[in-house]
């Protein structure tokens, strides 16, 4: 029998995902680094396996009824795992953020700054003392009655409720309102009341105009709808509802994101003219601290904010020391140039992580593990330094951190490595090695061992001659201050710099208006699809291609079954059990729900009798389930399936399912797969490729499969434009534009721009000596 003090977390027989049967032991109270290529199983072993485990452990303690209330992930496919302690896990996948969520509220830090002005804040004479509560837009007795706490309200024009003023409403003039009946409706009820819905819409008197769009009143009329031939339709009451209100109504109460994306179209934000942006109500804007406001403060960089947090009698400098000691740990990761009030959905992927893990310093646990995906993700390699230190630190506080990363200097200042592989997918889902770094060298299948351990730079690469300039500016936004740039026509980008330097900010505004520019596709990481029934072959377009071939069988044509029939989002084709889920719901008393594989087509998705329909000896659903290499084979003579593929391939996501749901893809696979969608379309005149931190969640093998696409588009003509980090990538391109020097305010200006060697050598730009190192 093993002690009680094994000093390793031992995992025997994992299968999660592609794991094969997996058997690994890590030691505890180490920093231990899980490398692989893209699809290898890394995640699955880290965070489906290892970090589920310990959350399901954790669950049994808890009372049943509370376990309902609590997200779980369910029960891992493993056979045992011994010495595993309690686990905090840091994942890169959003929640849904709301714009009331903040730096602030993510940070505990907006709690600290309110106690202080509640507490020691310079209050006007004869002024009540306000609870921390009434400093906070998120609360009623904080927010500004007007807003809300939003800071912003929403209104709407003429200009934007009627775009065409020469059309009638009749011919749909008040482009705001909704189609089909109800837009039908509410021309009747205008017809009804009197109003002209044939004469041209800037005919007609300007307070009919004003009343017909902005009205509050809600008058009730009997309508007489004109009698079709083929029906009869009856008299109704009908209640009108100007565009205004409508399109507010809309905005605020629909669950329809495409409705409420429209309702948008016909808004227009401006700061509250109660409270001018600040959110909260005048009292509390009335107390000072240091001469400024609460929101005052909370608008400035957390480096300035430190700076300014002094002085006091004791309650303040006791306040302002907690201050302080929240936000060094933000700092020290490289985000002191975001602000308290900066929301929370304008932040990357990368920098929410690294908030949540700067929290967690503060946390003083010891004795855990930390699960943390790929924090280097976003960061510069001058910041990437500072995040070995925190990590350090957690380690130095006891506790183990297990972290999944492709990021060469996180893994070197590894203590322990476990390398997935050999390739992904069913390639995959092995451990290669597990033990101290040094060691992988002798691991001849290992694809990290090939670039772990050669530093030697890549070979020179001949510098394009551009066709031409695109030229921005002046641009001021965000914290680029009348910035102007050049990139050049028909070559390779890189834009470089610390984060928060304006890199995303600077390429938003290449627009598709620039000269010689015939088309502008910006590939991000956004998700896909936010359902499982979204996937990899549905946005692809690659799905529609599959059921013609299934709707042109003899057997389907027989059966009378079209194209819709090999749906499983539609009737008729897919089961109705699950309604083409492919799974069910099990309530269970006092325990949460659990999700089952459909009792009738044992999560298949579709009727039996649409999988009686079979192309070369496969059904649908096998056919969803083969990954994009084999699937390649499978519809090598089928010329629109095989394009959408062979995009697919040479992107490196051969390894995935195509009916894999998208809510299962990581920001770097949504992000090849928009690139793949746009490859395979049929190229017309010169293409600006824009894309945002494309080596993102990428192995080095991966990057180099990527970089060769992205320079093959340049090859053929057109030009591709990267915010990126990984110096290899930058040192490969034909012009740098480095911004800086430093994130925030201390950013927003461009430090230099050339070719990478001239860049490689400028004095005053943080990015210089990385590249310089990887420089021919």
């Amino acid at each position: 029998m093993r002690s009680p003090h094994d000093p390793y977390v031992r995992v025997r027989g994992a299968r999660e995902h592609n794991l094969k049967g997996v058997d690994v032991d890590i030691p505890r109270d180490v920093l231990a680094v899980f490398t692989g290529v893209s699809g290898s199983g890394k995640s699955s072993l880290a965070f489906g396996t290892i970090y589920a485990e310990a959350q399901r452990r954790y669950f049994e303690s808890v009372a049943p009824y509370a376990r309902r209330l609590i997200h779980q992930v369910g029960a891992p496919k493993v056979g045992e795992i011994t010495g595993l302690p309690p686990a905090v896990s840091l994942q890169q996948r959003r929640s849904a953020p709301t714009s009331r969520s903040s730096v602030g509220t993510v940070t505990n830090l907006s709690n600290s700054l309110r106690m202080l002005f509640s507490r020691a804040g310079a209050y006007p004479p004869g002024a009540e003392r306000l609870e921390s509560d009434a400093f906070s837009p998120n609360t009623a007795a904080g927010a500004c009655p007007e807003c809300h706490g939003l800071g912003q309200v929403h209104g709407t024009s003429e200009e934007l409720l009627v775009p065409d003023p020469g059309l009638s409403i009749r011919e749909g003039a008040i482009a705001a309102w909704p189609g089909a009946w109800q837009g039908k409706n509410l021309r009747d009820i205008l017809d009804t009341l009197g109003h002209d819905v044939d004469r041209p819409w800037r005919e007609l008197p300007a307070e009919a105009r004003e009343w017909i769009l902005f009205t509050d009143e809600q008058p009730v009329v009997t309508v007489h709808p004109v009698r079709d031939a083929d029906r009869i339709q009856r008299p109704y009451q009908g209640t009108y509802m100007s565009a205004r209100r409508y399109v507010l109504k809309t905005f605020s109460d629909t669950k329809s994101a495409s409705l409420r994306a429209k309702a948008e179209r016909f808004l227009a934000s401006a700061p509250c003219p109660v409270c001018a942006g600040s959110r909260l109500r005048p009292e509390a804007l009335r107390v000072t601290f240091g001469g400024r406001t609460i929101a005052e403060l909370a608008a400035l960089p957390l480096t300035d904010l430190a700076g300014l947090l002094d002085g006091g009698d004791d309650t303040a400098r006791v306040l302002t020391a907690d201050l302080l000691s929240r936000i060094a740990p933000v700092v020290e990761l490289g985000l002191g140039y975001l602000s308290l009030d900066r929301s929370t959905p304008t932040l990357s992927a990368g920098e929410l992580q690294r908030l949540r893990l700067a929290t967690q310093l503060r946390t003083g646990l010891f004795g855990v593990v930390y699960v943390l995906d790929e924090p280097s993700a976003g960061l510069h390699p001058a910041d990437t330094e500072a995040l070995l230190t925190v990590l350090d630190r957690l380690k130095a506080a006891g506790n183990s951190v297990f972290v999944v990363e492709h990021h060469l200097e996180v893994v070197r200042g590894a203590d322990w490595l476990v390398d997935v592989g050999p390739g992904a997918g069913e390639h995959g889902g092995r451990v290669l090695y597990s033990g101290p770094p040094a060691e992988l060298a002798s691991v001849e299948e290992s694809a990290t061992a090939a670039f772990l351990f050669d530093e030697a730079p890549g070979p020179a690469r001949q510098v394009r001659e551009p066709s031409g300039w695109l030229k921005i500016g002046p641009v001021t936004r965000h914290n680029l201050r009348a910035v102007t740039a050049e990139f050049p026509r028909g070559a390779f980008t890189a834009v470089t710099g610390v984060s928060g330097s304006g890199k995303s900010t600077l390429i938003g505004e290449l627009a598709e208006e620039a000269a010689g520019v015939d088309r502008l596709v910006r590939v991000d990481q956004k998700p896909i699809g936010r359902t499982p029934r979204s996937n990899l072959a549905t946005y692809t377009g690659l799905f529609d291609v599959v059921r013609k071939v299934f709707a042109g069988t003899e057997e389907a044509r027989a059966r009378g079954y079209g194209v819709g029939r090999f749906s499983f989002n539609v009737a008729g084709g897919r089961c109705e059990t699950c309604q083409g889920e492919g799974f069910v719901s099990v309530e269970l008393l006092f325990l949460p729900s659990t999700y089952a594989p459909c009792p009738d087509c044992g999560g298949a998705r579709y009727h039996p009798e649409t999988l009686q329909v079979t192309y070369r000896e496969r059904n649908i659903a096998e056919v969803l389930d083969l990954t994009v290499e084999a699937a390649a084979e499978f519809f090598a003579d089928v010329p629109a399936a095989a394009r959408s593929l062979r995009t697919l391939l040479d992107v490196g996501l051969g390894y995935l399912r195509l009916g894999q749901p998208a809510t299962e893809l990581s920001g770097g696979e949504a992000q090849r797969i928009k690139l793949a969608s746009e490859l395979q379309r049929g190229r017309r005149g010169h293409t600006l490729y824009l894309l945002d931190e494309p080596t993102t969640g990428l192995h080095p093998a991966d990057v180099e499969v990527l970089m060769d696409r992205l320079h093959g588009l340049v090859d053929a003509g057109h030009t591709v434009v990267v915010v990126e980090h990984d110096m290899t990538v930058v040192a490969g391109a034909d012009w740098v534009i480095d911004l800086g020097p430093g994130g925030g305010d201390r950013g927003g200006r461009i430090v230099a721009s050339g070719p990478p060697e001239r860049v490689a050598r400028a004095a005053d730009s943080a990015t210089a000596p990385y590249l310089a190192r990887v420089m021919p």
